[in-house]
């Protein structure tokens, strides 16, 4: 029988190892792209992009159960947490989630956004 933490751990490596994963995978095609560490309740995400022009883009990878709301949520606090902690203009720093999928290696994971990021439109809830 396999016990909440045994589980709760294991959940947490495949979790890692899909971060690394996706590190990996996008450094072999040239992007500037580091792993964050977790800061409690102001995470800043899993992978900070450096682009050009001093834009960041925040990517919140997950290997779990497709929630697109709740993740997307999380993501973007974890934007602003990012800008935050390091003084930037929020208006620099886009966030996107990578949700891996079965069977199938980074290059064919799902990559989620809103409308309103994807063609950067004002917040108008």
């Amino acid at each position: 029988m396999t016990t909440v933490s045994a589980r709760n751990k294991a959940n947490k490596r495949r979790g890692a190892d899909w971060e690394i994963e996706l590190m990996t995978g996008l450094r072999s095609v040239g992007e500037d792209v580091e792993r964050l560490r977790l800061t409690g309740a102001e995470d800043e995400g899993d992978l900070a992009i450096r682009e050009d022009g001093g834009l960041f883009t925040i990517v919140e990878a997950k290997n779990a159960k497709f929630e697109p709301g709740p993740f997307l949520d999380e993501a973007e606090r974890e934007r602003l947490n990012y800008a935050k902690h390091r003084g930037l203009d929020p208006a620099l720093v886009e966030s996107v989630v990578i949700v891996k999928r079965r069977g199938k290696n980074w290059r064919k994971a799902f990559v989620l956004t809103t409308v309103e990021a994807y063609f950067g439109l004002d917040d108008a809830e």
